[in-house]
């Protein structure tokens, strides 16, 4: 189920990121200690009595002298209002209603999505009182909040659920269609990409448009595999603005992977290995999406530089993404696009693989019994597995204590179960819980 995206809009210094800390709490999910994966995030999961969603903070987006400020007030305005499903359009209450903030709410009263104005810093009731001055931008209901001491958050939230899509709103797709999203950072050759695609495979089922917004997907057999084409190639560039296209590039990114069971990760050879690149990648393994990285425009490469010299770069570099395989392509050429694929429909079968209890257990015994681990004078035991969910395979720990297993240890079982079932291009989760004791 694709969880609903909500944007947090405002001039600098109204407190967007406070609220966006208040709101995703101790559920950053996507801030772990892996190697390689950085941590300036500008979305995170979130949830709130029960609904799952995804905020995201537009605070990266920044203001200068050099250009126009009413330009980057409706640009950034506008990249929120192309991707989120809900809008929290924050204010100052100790500033009261200022130019920028009339700029801004005639961008957002021109669109269809539904928008909650936020009168942040409203720390007491005269600060309470004093922002009824900002019905004047004619948005309805404000919403006075203090994001610092959580004071009218909850009420705030309870109305943003109102206004997301309800859950059955989604489209949806037949469950053995592999849904393909292809990433990456601007002008990598994803538009070519998909165009290859579907000059090689030719047998289009049909094009619809997206679950929320205008992007299209295209549907198309491959044998008797159907598979639905997640585009994010069509990204415009919104002027030469700092964080702009960065900002839309991760909108439409996520959106994809949440409707996707794999992504492309489409990287330029000519380029070589780039932080975009690095963190389009980090998205598809917090996102657990099955994951094929695409090296395009291999044709043009220059240099001595080979396959697996190039390879070798894509493994030290993004490390969390070593599950992953690496094909290299010339969109433009139409080569290495049937393998690409193939490889893609095969992690999607990795993605939904599910290894039976018993299996799971005889496994995970053995590879206990081979390299048993004790930590401060006490061992680790594991009482039993479970593997409640694929999509990504997710497998469940009952143990002794969850504090005895390192996780150097989690990646050893992790490999041992890799060793037998192989599981390429899907990242694996394990999670460890505290078994009940015996009776």
């Amino acid at each position: 189920m694709e969880r609903p995206i909500v944007a947090i809009v405002g001039r600098p210094n109204v407190g967007k990121s406070t609220l966006f800390n208040r709101i995703v709490g101790r559920r950053i999910a996507i801030v772990e200690d892996t190697p390689g994966i950085t941590r300036d995030r500008l979305y995170a999961e979130a949830e709130w009595k029960g609904r799952q969603f995804v905020v995201t903070d537009t605070g990266g987006i920044l203001f200068n002298e050099e250009d126009p400020i009413s330009m980057r007030v409706a640009q950034q305005a506008q990249l929120a209002v192309e991707e989120a499903d809900v809008i929290l359009f924050m204010t100052d209450a100790a500033e009261g209603v200022t130019p920028t903030d009339e700029m801004i709410a005639n961008e957002l009263r021109k669109t269809n999505v539904p928008v909650l104005l936020v009168a942040n810093k409203a720390d007491n009731e005269a600060r309470e009182q004093e922002s009824a001055d900002f019905y004047k931008l004619g948005l309805g209901k404000v919403y006075p909040v203090s994001s610092v001491h959580g004071r009218g958050v909850a009420e705030l939230l309870d109305d943003m659920l109102k206004a997301m899509p309800a859950e059955g709103e989604i489209d949806e797709y037949p469950e053995e269609a592999v849904k393909l999203a292809i990433v990456g950072r601007p002008n990598v050759g994803k538009s070519s990409l998909l165009n290859a695609i579907l000059g090689e495979e030719r047998v289009i089922v049909s094009e619809k448009p997206g679950t929320t917004r205008d992007a299209i997907d295209t549907r198309f057999t491959r044998g008797d595999q159907e598979i639905v084409l997640i585009d994010t190639a069509g990204i415009r560039r919104a002027g030469k603005i700092q964080g702009s296209v960065e900002y839309y590039t991760v909108l439409r990114a996520i959106r994809a992977l949440e409707r996707s069971d794999v992504a492309f990760l489409v990287t330029d050879a000519e380029q070589g290995l780039t932080d975009g690149d690095k963190r389009v990648g980090g998205y598809i393994h917090q996102a657990g999406r099955g994951c094929v990285v695409v090296v395009n425009k291999w044709d043009l490469k220059k240099g001595r530089s080979t396959y697996r010299q190039f390879a070798d770069e894509i493994r030290r570099d993004m490390p969390f993404l070593d599950y992953a395989p690496i094909v290299f392509t010339s969109a433009k050429e139409r080569w290495g696009i049937t393998d690409a694929v193939n490889t893609a429909i095969e992690a999607a079968e990795n993605h939904a693989l599910r290894i039976p209890t018993g299996e799971l257990n005889r496994l995970i015994q053995d590879a206990v019994d081979e390299k048993p681990l004790s930590r401060k004078g006490r061992m680790l035991k594991i009482k039993y597995a479970t593997m409640p969910s694929v999509k990504p395979p997710t497998i469940v720990l009952f143990v002794n204590d969850p504090d005895l297993l390192h996780f150097s240890y989690v990646r050893y079982i992790e490999n041992q179960i890799r060793k037998t079932y192989g599981y390429e291009g899907t990242p694996i989760r394990i999670v460890p819980r505290k078994a009940e004791k015996e009776r």
